[in-house]
């Protein structure tokens, strides 16, 4: 597909892609926006629709909530509108006024967070805790491989990419020290996640099938779920994450939609044991998705991690999340849990990368870390093949530790 503005061609962020965001100008910095990013522009989506003379209430909001609830069929004309405008030289005279250079606008959380369920669906990183923490055992759960492994998070806690993450404080006891103290974390950590945005919702009481995943996921986000380790190993027997995980969860601006990743299907690995009919998706066409995720400290890359070797897909993880009953609504996002792959290079939490300390990461400066230190800032940005030889660009999800 071509572009009559020049910066979208060859870009991963061309019409192949489209990605939804929220943005505000400096001319206007309380007016946030519906935006579509578009080579190295933003397109004021609302804007460009009444200057295309097809206005739209869902395009003109200040948050993507009203088109995540509209369903697919209005996800699909809003998809093809943008593409025509910005594919066809009639209408460069009526949207080049509405495109703002990406470098100068400020994006803010795309939409309004309902609920928030973090799994853990990478056979690598729960292999790899599973090694660090109970050794010489089978490092996997007996449960792991027939169900796909999850916890309710805080959506309150969310934030949109730049986002500081003030260090959090807790109880945390070491295994040698009698009692537990309290103060700032000492094991903070990252986790290099893909996280997935519902749109339409679906009625308590009736689960959601893997056969309907694309009616009801609106699209694919970056996310980092920011872990106190230390916290987190003295609160979570017997119930699970707590204060941990609640402080901070950063997700990255842009919403790539769901139809933009057809080309980045892929199978998931082959499967151990034979799943429950809920579960089971050998005879449907594939949900694995092959996303490429880079990991950087400081500027510094120390990790690659791969989303296609993750065990579980996100339509089963849609289809048992709600195999009890549970709804969902617009809004809702699920997470896929650390990304891990084979290699120590491709470890997507430093838990996994130094092996709980054991072994630091070494950096260009010369320093090493164990954990995050404050000052540090973590990026993680992704990318994935789109039609025709094309890249997918999911932007970045940032944030720096303060004390």
């Amino acid at each position: 597909m071509t572009s009559w503005l020049a910066s979208a061609q060859d870009s991963p962020f061309g019409l192949h892609n489209l990605p939804y965001g929220v943005f505000s100008t400096a001319e206007e910095p309380g007016r946030r926006r519906i935006g579509v990013a578009v080579g190295d522009f933003v397109l004021d989506a609302g804007a460009a629709a009444r200057a295309a003379g097809d206005p739209s209430v869902l395009l003109d909001a200040d948050t993507l909530n009203p088109l995540l609830a509209a369903g697919r069929p209005a996800w699909t004309e809003v998809r093809a509108a943008l593409t025509r405008w910005l594919g066809e030289e009639s209408y460069r005279a009526a949207l080049s006024p509405h495109l703002y250079p990406a470098a100068e606008v400020t994006l803010h959380l795309p939409f309004e967070v309902a609920d928030y369920v973090d799994f853990y669906a990478s056979e690598h990183h729960a292999t790899n805790l599973g090694k660090i923490f109970r050794p010489g055992t089978e490092p996997l759960t007996p449960n792991w491989k027939h169900l796909p492994i999850g916890y309710h998070g805080r959506s309150g806690s969310i934030v949109v990419s730049g986002t500081e993450v003030v260090r959090p404080h807790g109880q945390r006891k070491a295994p040698t020290d009698e009692l537990p103290s309290f103060g700032p974390s000492r094991r903070l950590d990252i986790e290099a996640e893909v996280a997935f945005v519902v749109g339409a919702g679906s009625e308590l009481g009736k689960p959601v099938s893997q056969a309907d995943f694309r009616e009801h996921v609106f699209g694919v986000c970056l996310l980092n779920d920011w872990s106190s380790r230390d916290l987190q190993a003295w609160e979570y027997v017997p119930l699970g994450p707590f204060l941990g995980k609640s402080f901070a969860t950063s997700l990255s601006p842009w919403v790539v939609p769901l139809d933009a990743l057809e080309a980045a299907r892929v199978a998931p690995p082959a499967r151990t044991f034979e799943l429950l009919p809920y579960l089971a998706d050998r005879e449907d066409e594939p949900w694995g998705l092959d996303i490429s995720l880079t990991v950087r400290l400081n500027g510094q890359v120390i990790s690659r991690p791969p989303f296609a070797g993750m065990y579980w897909t996100a339509a089963q993880m849609l289809a048992h999340m709600t195999v009890n009953g549970a709804s969902v609504r617009p809004g809702d996002l699920f997470a896929s849990g650390t990304v891990s792959g084979p290699e120590p290079e491709t470890r997507g939490a430093l838990i996994e990368l130094t092996w709980n300390g054991q072994e630091p990461v070494k950096l260009d400066d010369g320093t090493t870390r164990s954990y995050l230190e404050d000052g540090d800032t973590v990026t993680i940005t992704a990318t994935a093949p789109g039609p025709d030889g094309t890249v997918i660009s999911f932007g970045e999800v940032t944030g720096r530790i303060v004390p």
